[in-house]
């Protein structure tokens, strides 16, 4: 199977688990009836997402990202319904990426048969060598056994500021995220396919500027990797600068969607575990939500190829 992924990819990001669980006011490990509850709320987005569907969201390029653990019916029903999914491989919550569920993590793949392996991975390039090794080599591992097996590889790239660029910009995140990530991120990317990682599709933190995008995509596409993608990553921004970091991507040669979540699911999931929507109203604000970023993305890929 050729590197890569060349579809449109409009993917609703609800594979959370510590953050969701936070959401729930649930501290600690959750028993099984708050298990069910959030389980339940997860439920609430796949309804949104389905009801998208329905009113013409393009069945070849939606997709879901769901985790096994509060997600796993979602998941087998996904599949039965021939839609396109992502799983989660990573262990929640943690500052080092390692299996969630260890040498194991193979047999949980082949048994949900996702159309995407996801990670999640923390890594700056002028950070701790010793873990950005772990790392990697750990990756690498998981880079090959997909694609031996014709799998798909999906890579969401966090680049976090180490304290010496958080203070050489002032302390200013913003300004990390505008003057200093975006190079970052471009030699984050570059150091990982040295290492042998070579995912089909790059979940990129959203960049201001669009010749940043272009940047990272020219990397993302380097040596050959002609048909690897990008998508813009929402990472919990206000709908604001979600809808900025669209515009700075969309027709950028090699970017080919996003993958957002709780910017579009959190106010309807919110409002439906503490009472103040009904399921249904909170299922109608997931698919407006995520029709709506779908529309910011299409709209604005037509006008940059327009322009």
């Amino acid at each position: 199977m050729e590197l890569g992924y060349e579809r449109s990819l409009y993917i609703l990001a609800f594979d959370h688990r510590g953050s969701f669980l936070k959401l729930a006011g649930i501290r600690g490990e959750p028993t099984a009836e708050q298990a069910q509850r959030v389980s339940d709320a997860k439920r609430v987005i796949y309804e949104g997402f389905l009801r998208a569907l329905e009113e013409g969201a393009p069945r070849e390029s939606a997709g879901i990202l769901v985790d096994e653990q509060f997600g796993a019916e979602i998941a087998h029903d996904a599949r039965r319904r021939g839609l396109v999914f992502a799983m989660p491989v990573e262990r929640s919550g943690q500052e080092e990426f390692d299996f969630e569920y260890g040498e194991a993590f193979g047999e949980h793949i082949e048994a949900f048969d996702p159309t995407f392996a996801k990670v999640l991975v923390r890594y700056n390039p002028d950070g701790d060598r010793e873990l950005n090794a772990r790392q990697a080599a750990r990756l690498r591992r998981l880079s090959e056994w997909l694609h031996q097996r014709g799998r798909k590889f999906l890579f969401e790239l966090l680049v976090p500021a180490t304290a010496a660029q958080l203070q050489s910009v002032g302390g200013d995140e913003g300004r990390y995220d505008r003057e200093v990530r975006p190079g970052l991120m471009v030699r984050a990317i570059r150091e990982l396919q040295e290492a042998g990682v070579e995912p089909d599709v790059w979940k990129i933190e959203g960049l201001d500027d669009r010749a940043d995008c272009q940047r990272t995509s020219a990397q993302v596409r380097s040596g050959g990797r002609d048909r690897v993608a990008c998508v813009v990553l929402g990472r919990g921004a206000d709908e604001a600068a979600v809808v900025r970091w669209l515009q700075a991507g969309a027709g950028v040669p090699g970017y080919i969607g996003f993958a957002i979540g709780r910017t579009i699911w959190w106010d309807g999931v919110q409002g439906y575990l503490d009472g103040r929507l009904s399921r249904q109203e909170a299922s109608e604000l997931v698919k407006s939500n995520y029709l709506r970023m779908m529309d910011v993305y299409r709209s604005a890929e037509r006008a940059a190829v327009a322009g």
